[in-house]
């Protein structure tokens, strides 16, 4: 099962834009890379299988925050 949040989830018109995007450019497949890591590690934080601080659980949020809307943004200009 997917942790809460998955970019699928967050972004679910927008399905076939990712995978084209996903597959033919390298830094949105590494976004995407780093979203599911960072987004995994805040869903173990959260559920207290991976116990942090909370500045750290607090770090994660703003940091997946930030990859969401770098890839909102690409996913704006890819419709364009």
């Amino acid at each position: 099962m997917a942790a809460p949040h998955a970019i699928h989830e967050e972004f679910p018109n927008d399905a076939a834009r990712i995978h084209e995007l996903k597959v033919s450019d390298a830094h949105f497949a590494r976004l995407l890379e780093e979203y599911d890591a960072v987004n995994d590690q805040v869903a173990g934080a959260e559920s207290r299988h991976t116990p942090m601080s909370e500045e750290a659980e607090t770090a994660l949020r703003k940091k997946r925050a930030a990859l969401k809307d770098e890839i909102a943004r690409m996913l704006a200009g890819a419709s364009a």
